[in-house]
């Protein structure tokens, strides 16, 4: 997974009063972040780290508030989308670098659409991965098509219920959230499956994990950033997004440029939502084009070898 040169190490960062247990791989002055998804870990990031290294960034990938041994508020207020984007800020703040890439996956995109959104800092590109531009996402939940789509985060509005039942048979149900929506299963082996459900049980985490829908709920997230005085996101944007999610359909990606004025968007056949771990080939290649300035390559001319 990772060279010697570029190997991955752990530790404990200090960022605006929170500790944040990060994966940290290569070294430089410039700061590659990059933000899970829901229910994940800095661990999807495990294929992308080296290659990041590799060009010359000291990448960083977090556990998010309230995931692995990152400080776990208790509290619905506590994972509002303001505190999320503040944990962003603390974290650039806490590297010292002054040129940054915020690379981030699920509900890592929604932090990082909203803070590249805000301005809340400088950033040099933004790579986005398998969410919509927030003011699309917004349109496509007035479908009944992706309503459908999305009906798990209405019944994770249900106090202690969710947490209950994704926590049965040692959190089976989480294992099959990964396996049951990849179409490369091979790529979620028994030890990453093993590793996801036992982050999962660690205490306390469900809800946190949960939390964040709660409190994207109580804000109305999606009505802020939905209105006709949206930003745009002016700095050079990637969409690299798996076609086979069964959460996000691709057509709220259709539009995307009426945002975001430099955009790239690449698909990705028969990849599924988790995308940068089922096809990291396809996915490092795209990233390596892009930090550089290169011409992004399809999906179907970059060879894959699982």
């Amino acid at each position: 997974m990772s060279s010697s040169s570029h190997a991955i190490s752990t530790t404990q960062i200090e960022a605006g009063g929170l500790t944040f247990e990060t994966d940290i791989c290569g070294s430089g002055d410039r700061l590659a972040l990059c933000l899970h998804g829901f229910p994940e870990h800095a661990i999807s990031w495990r294929h992308q780290l080296p290659v990041l290294a590799s060009l010359g960034y000291e990448a960083w990938a977090p556990n998010l508030r309230g995931y692995g041994k990152s400080s776990r508020p208790i509290g619905v207020e506590n994972y509002s989308i303001d505190k999320l984007i503040g944990d962003v800020a603390a974290l650039i703040d806490a590297s010292g670098k002054e040129e940054v890439v915020l690379i981030a996956h699920d509900w890592g995109a929604i932090i990082a659409w909203t803070f590249a959104i805000r301005k809340i800092r400088p950033l040099n590109k933004l790579v986005i991965m398998n969410v919509p531009h927030p003011t699309l996402f917004a349109r496509g939940l007035k479908t009944w098509r992706q309503l459908k789509r999305s009906q798990y985060m209405f019944f994770f509005q249900i106090p202690g219920l969710p947490e209950r039942l994704l926590a049965r048979n040692g959190a089976e149900a989480i294992g099959k959230a990964f396996l049951n929506m990849a179409i490369d299963k091979d790529r979620f082996p028994p030890d990453i499956i093993d590793f996801y459900r036992k982050n999962a049980l660690e205490p306390g985490a469900l809800t946190a994990m949960i939390n964040y829908y709660r409190a994207a709920f109580r804000s109305r997230l999606k009505n802020n950033l939905a209105g006709p005085d949206v930003p745009m996101v002016a700095l050079p944007t990637m969409i690299v997004w798996g076609e086979e999610d069964t959460a996000l359909g691709k057509e709220m990606t259709y539009g995307t440029e009426e945002f975001v004025p430099d955009l790239t968007l690449r698909y990705l056949p028969n990849v599924s939502h988790w995308v940068q771990q089922e096809a990291p080939e396809i996915v490092n290649a795209m990233l390596s084009a892009f930090l550089t300035g290169n011409d992004v390559p399809m999906a179907e001319t970059v060879a894959q070898h699982p």
